[in-house]
């Protein structure tokens, strides 16, 4: 039975005898003498078409307090210091990252991560101005240089850890009226909350996508389209649930175009194990996307950088060679996933793969020849799915501008069709030790390392067919 068609448990059964509802018994119930403890943050699934009224009432009765209530998707964002807390609303509706993370450091007797350090702001006359087009050898890859300029009127949600509004290769772009931080798990508009603090990957993601094209520095797949910062990690690296619910949500209600998800859900690596948070962190991830969607949002999202094979079927309990781990939000059927190449055009030995999960491919880099692009203060290279995503981010970007009334899925069906085939290695032994180091599933058109292909910039600017009317 699904998560949500399951009937309440009894704790919140409890909710709704103290909300007044009829039961079967005489006795009346007392609220429960609420614990005291760290003040921890949480995300509740309800089921659906739930008001905003009952749900408060419920999260209040179990000893918490509603930090913020998104009714299209019944999704609370709640915080409580009662350790049972998620027992009383019920454990296959509650999850907290903080508390799964202070459970690990208990069990491990693990400090603390230390704080990382704050990052200088830039002085965009310091910035360097030599031109770095020729040391991008990942954009000629995807066709980049010829595809021309985007449209201003298509804005990318940036769900990453914050845009440098300095760069002077950004600065141009940002739209800040859209961007919002989202560490809370609802939205702040204030600058401090979705400028970078230590992490300069969110930059790096942006200048993928948007980075001016003026000759100077470095220059985006689609210079022109603006972005809106979406602050979804932390000063610790963490995108918890209640952050990309958050984001997704925001992005939605901007009317963005596009989003991308350099990022999986933390605490865990993967959700390798499904239990019932690793399901309330699905559900949540789940509503949030399919929601966005219908309200003209396409989100684009790394396959993760953990080697592993995401082939779906292993985790239906289907014969199949997958893992059964869970990327989030990349699985999740209405996201575009991205694997990473190198420069070689072969799958990167850290990124994860899997048939019927990879929709695309594009250039992430392997070490000694990373993707080079805009950080705090000047540029720099990175490698990862994370720099792969926001290739495609930006090959949709073009098309988004090219085809101004196109859905999602006609976004999405013409990005895949003017991808350019790519079929499995003959040989994927990357170490040389005469074992394959990992199995490529599929055919030429459609495999489980690249999906339907490289993605073509050039191709994206000037698109064949119209607009689908079905969106």
């Amino acid at each position: 039975m699904s998560l949500l068609a399951r009937p309440l448990r009894a704790a919140v059964c409890t909710v709704l005898v103290l909300s007044g509802c009829v039961t079967a018994g005489p006795a009346v119930a007392e609220a429960p003498a609420c614990g005291h403890g760290r003040a921890l943050r949480y995300v509740v699934a309800f089921d659906r078409g739930t008001a905003e009224p009952a749900a408060r009432e419920q999260v209040t009765a179990a000893c918490g307090a509603t930090t913020v209530y998104y009714p299209q998707i019944a999704v609370a964002v709640a915080t409580s210091g009662d350790p049972a807390f998620g027992a009383r609303i019920g454990l296959d509706r509650a999850f907290s990252a903080q508390a799964e993370r202070l459970a690990a450091q208990r069990v491990t007797e693990a400090r603390p991560q230390p704080a990382r350090a704050t990052l200088p702001v830039t002085d965009p006359a310091r910035v360097p101005t030599t031109d770095l087009r020729g040391q991008q050898w990942d954009m000629r890859m995807i066709n980049a240089g010829g595809a021309g300029e985007g449209s201003r009127d298509v804005v990318v949600g940036v769900l990453d850890s914050g845009i440098d509004p300095n760069h002077p290769d950004l600065a141009g772009a940002l739209d800040r009226d859209d961007s919002a931080g989202c560490l809370t798990g609802e939205p702040d508009r204030a600058p401090s909350a979705w400028a970078p603090t230590t992490s300069v990957h969110g930059t790096h993601v942006a200048g993928i996508i948007a980075a001016a094209g003026d000759g100077r520095g470095t220059t985006g797949v689609a210079p022109g389209v603006r972005v809106a910062s979406v602050k979804v990690i932390d000063d610790r690296g963490y995108a918890d649930p209640e952050a990309a619910v958050c984001g997704l949500m925001w992005a939605a209600s901007r009317h963005l175009r596009l989003t991308n998800s350099s990022f999986f859900v933390n605490p865990w690596t993967l959700s390798c194990i499904r239990g019932d948070d690793r399901g309330v962190v699905h559900e949540v991830l789940a509503r949030a996307v399919e929601y966005s969607t219908s309200a003209g949002t396409l989100n684009v999202a790394a396959a993760t950088n953990e080697a592993v094979d995401l082939t779906p079927s292993a985790r239906s309990g289907s014969p199949g060679p997958g893992s059964g781990c869970e990327a989030l939000p990349a699985a999740l059927r209405d996201v575009v996933a991205v694997s990473a190449v190198g420069s070689d055009r072969v799958k990167a030995g850290y990124s994860s793969y899997g048939l019927g999960v990879i929709d695309v491919t594009a250039p992430g880099g392997e070490a000694g020849e990373c993707v080079l692009s805009t950080v705090p203060g000047g540029y720099a290279p990175l490698c990862g799915t994370s720099m792969a995503a926001p290739h495609v981010t930006g090959v949709l970007a073009l098309l988004a501008s090219a085809l101004p009334n196109a859905g999602p899925r006609q976004l999405r069906r013409t990005l895949d069709a003017q991808a350019m085939p790519m079929p499995c290695p003959a040989d994927y032994d990357l170490t040389g030790d005469g074992t394959q180091d990992a199995y490529c599933a599929g055919y030429e058109g459609f495999n489980g390392f690249y999906g339907h292909g490289m993605v073509d910039a050039l191709a994206a600017a000037v698109p064949r067919g119209k607009p689908d009317p079905a969106r």
